[in-house]
């Protein structure tokens, strides 16, 4: 729309992406794709670290009122996302197999009631290094996939940045081309370029 000798320009930021050049759109379409994934992310994460939560204390709760392990074993075997219950099942399990392997040991050799199983400190050993390393894997589990989220909040800014730049020495290169450097010639080029930074930082910063 023209008011006499000044040019306003309405393009949408749509039709600034729609105009702007192959480079740019690559660019753009790249921080889409790190945006997706990220809010996917974002999501799956929240509803797993809610129930997560949420069953933790349930179990807690169970285990402090509880007086049978055996009870709080068939318990636990129905919480799908409870980090300690896993850490729980485990250390429940090793301990069952050191009891087993106690009282046939002891059934063997004949010097204590079979049915009466004792756990050496060698055992409890076994038993702790199984505590950790479920420990650790339930870690990893919950950890999985946030380094995707760091490595989108790290590089995307500066995909970003690139897109910018590249569309920016477009611009002047038209310039060159055209030998006018008015605004209403360059804000348009400019404005376009300056998306990509913007696309950038939309999708690092939620990640």
């Amino acid at each position: 729309m023209t008011q006499g000798d000044v040019t306003t320009y309405t393009l949408s930021v749509l039709e600034m992406v729609a105009h702007s050049g192959t480079m740019a759109k690559m660019v753009l379409v790249l921080l889409l794709l790190f945006s997706i994934i990220s809010w996917a992310i974002i999501f799956n994460k929240f509803f797993v670290y809610r129930n997560a939560k949420k069953e933790d204390g349930a179990f807690l709760s169970k285990f402090s009122k509880s007086e049978s392990l055996t009870n709080i074993y068939n318990y636990s075997r129905d919480l799908k996302y409870s980090p300690v219950a896993r850490v729980f099942l485990t250390g429940y399990h090793e301990l069952y197999l050191f009891q087993e392997l106690a009282k046939t040991e002891r059934e063997r050799a004949g010097t204590a009631d079979p049915e009466n199983g004792v756990i050496t400190e060698a055992d409890l050993k076994g038993i702790s290094l199984a505590l950790n390393k479920a420990i650790n894997r339930e870690i990893d589990r919950l950890a999985s996939r946030l380094e995707f989220l760091a490595t989108t909040g790290s590089i995307t800014p500066f995909i970003g940045l690139f897109g910018t730049v590249w569309g920016i020495m477009h611009s002047f290169r038209v310039i060159g081309v055209k030998g006018s450097a008015s605004i209403g010639g360059v804000a348009p080029g400019i404005a376009e370029a300056l998306i990509a930074t913007a696309a950038g930082l939309l999708a690092a910063i939620p990640a």
